[in-house]
């Protein structure tokens, strides 16, 4: 199998505060309540996701996971040797966490803001152009997908083989990431879009599903696939670059 020494280098990663953001955007919860044991048990279920994509990943997310487990650990500790609780707020490593994530958000809601700002900017001109042409009417744009969705999107298909032979057992060389990219360019023409469950359809194994999405991901990097999504959370189209 050659995912095993294929590593996976992407420039669409942020960071560990993205990740959790994204979790609790998907659990539909206030930052002020999660829940420390449910978004550490989601954090580790990507990160290992990451690890068996062998996708290199920034030491910011493993000190991430370290620093959930702690907090984890700390919250299972029997009542008895917890601090009083008019400390707890003062002491408690969580609110810590929530802070950090209230603060990062400010800053990505005040970029994104700033961003759109800057697009809506060039669309103006200072001085009237002599002649204007009219307006075209346009599709409203699908929702852009970051890698997150990408990896749960790739999760839910792996659920399909939850009850085959573990990975670590599997030693399969059928299936390599240039023949999987071959395979995904002659099954979408250019300019022509699939949901992104359906490249997976005739997939028979764990092994031939990660290859496949080692390819996605490749074809990615290439600029000859694009992912969208038709919604948040919602089902993901993956499209091909049209030929220039």
């Amino acid at each position: 199998m050659e995912s095993a020494d294929y590593k996976v280098r992407l420039d669409i990663f942020e960071g560990p505060l993205d990740l959790l953001l994204y979790l609790i955007k998907k659990d539909e919860v206030d930052i002020h309540t999660i829940s420390i044991e449910r978004i550490t048990k989601q954090y580790l279920n990507y990160i290992d996701t990451f690890k068996m994509l062998n996708i290199d990943l920034a030491s910011e997310f493993i000190v991430m996971a370290a620093n959930l487990m702690y907090i984890k650990s700390r919250t299972l500790l029997p009542k008895s040797v917890q601090p009083p609780e008019e400390d707890m707020e003062e002491d408690d490593p969580r609110w810590e966490l929530i802070r950090q994530l209230i603060e990062y958000k400010k800053f990505k809601d005040a970029a994104g803001f700033l961003s759109r700002k800057e697009t809506e900017q060039e669309d103006l001109f200072a001085h009237a152009p002599e002649k204007i042409a009219p307006p075209v009417a346009e599709d409203e744009p699908l929702p852009d997908v970051n890698i997150f969705d990408l990896i749960r999107a790739f999760q839910n298909v792996l659920k399909r083989f939850e009850e085959s032979t573990d990975l670590g057992d599997i030693v399969d060389d059928r299936y390599t990431v240039a023949d999987k990219i071959e395979y995904l360019l002659g099954a979408m023409k250019p300019g022509g879009a699939m949901q992104f469950s359906s490249l997976f359809a005739e997939a028979t194994s764990k092994t031939e599903v990660i290859v496949t999405f080692l390819a996605v991901l490749e074809l990615m990097k290439m600029n000859q696939f694009r992912i969208r999504q038709d919604s948040i959370l919602g089902e993901i189209e993956v499209q091909r670059k049209e030929v220039a």
